[in-house]
């Protein structure tokens, strides 16, 4: 499915068709596109780069279309994977992470830190954790898949 280019996302870099590929949820998503653009809310004289996922209701794209600028994409692919790192070796505690200690880390950004953490406030974290640790098992494979595919970009432009 094309992406519209005549929104308020002017898009520049685009996966079309992303449907086939969209997880779990690979041809029965509502998620068609994937784009890297101009954000809509840029200001005169003000650029700024945005990726989005652009979600299609059957009949016209939906407000539900998710724009984030690039380091906040960035940010996220950071929590997931010290997330994932995190669970890979959370069969040690009792409820998979430390009560004493829920900081899994501190991730230095921009003269500060990004902290990585498990949610105490969730009233019901044992049990949600629960379920987030087998998703993630479950989806091993595809998350893998993905990382395997990211980490190869990453030292293929020297990082």
């Amino acid at each position: 499915m094309k992406i519209p280019a005549a929104l308020k996302h002017k898009p520049v870099v685009v996966s079309e068709n992303y449907e086939k590929v969209d997880g779990r949820m690979a041809r029965n998503t509502d998620a068609k596109g994937l784009s890297l653009g101009l954000a809509q809310w840029n200001d005169r004289g003000k650029i700024d780069i945005s990726a989005k996922v652009w979600r299609y209701t059957g009949e016209k794209w939906s407000r539900q279309s998710e724009e984030l600028p690039l380091h906040r994409v960035l940010d996220l692919s950071i929590l997931i994977c010290r997330s994932l790192e995190h669970f890979s070796e959370a069969y040690r505690y009792e409820h998979l992470y430390d009560p004493q200690q829920p900081v899994i880390d501190r991730i230095g950004l921009q003269g500060d830190a990004m902290s990585v953490a498990i949610c105490t406030d969730n009233e019901k974290i044992n049990e949600d954790i629960k379920l987030f640790s087998q998703a993630l098992s479950d989806d091993d494979e595809m998350i893998g898949e993905r990382l395997r595919a990211l980490s190869k970009i990453l030292q293929d432009m020297g990082y």
